[in-house]
């Protein structure tokens, strides 16, 4: 495989976050700007995910820091499954994705990332892109800056969640 240098990605590698990153998201909500978080609710919240498979790839994550789905209580599970399917309208209607992929790595062996804090995944899809630079050169061009997808989200997420008075 061919080697590509992405010095941005420099910052995931050499974070310095005690403990678990999603916790840190869940304990500093004054850092919601600075850390991408679209919004708050009572069991969950919505944060773009920092290293994106495609332009406005986010996560909805619970508070609780469990690594099992079976865990969580029903009201939790309730309101993550109701964000997601906003969430699903929204990159549908904002940014005019013609499908999204939903998904949740459980545990390491399964690619979890963060295995100790289970979320969900919600990655916009446009016909045709994969290209060859993804499929033979296994490289990610992000053809939009982070920033600008970030702010028009977070603008457009109090139309579509349903925010809980927490």
């Amino acid at each position: 495989m061919e080697g590509l240098y992405a010095p941005w990605r420099s910052e995931y590698f050499t974070a310095e976050t005690e403990g678990c990153v999603f916790c840190h998201i869940t304990e500093t909500p004054e850092q919601d700007n600075a850390l991408g978080v679209l919004f708050r609710d009572t069991y969950c919240f919505g944060v773009m995910n920092r290293y994106p498979y495609t332009p406005g790839h986010f996560m909805v994550i619970p508070y609780d820091h469990v690594d099992a789905i079976e865990e969580l209580d029903e009201a939790v599970w309730q309101q993550m499954s109701a964000h997601v399917r906003s969430g699903v309208r929204m990159l549908k209607e904002v940014l005019g994705v013609k499908g999204v992929n939903i998904g949740m790595n459980l545990g390491e062996c399964a690619g979890a990332g963060i295995a100790e804090h289970v979320h969900f995944h919600l990655v916009p899809r446009w016909q045709r892109d994969t290209n060859f630079i993804t499929t033979i050169g296994e490289v990610r061009v992000y053809g939009v800056p982070f920033e600008g997808v970030y702010e028009r989200l977070k603008n457009a997420s109090l139309d579509y969640f349903q925010i809980s008075a927490f």
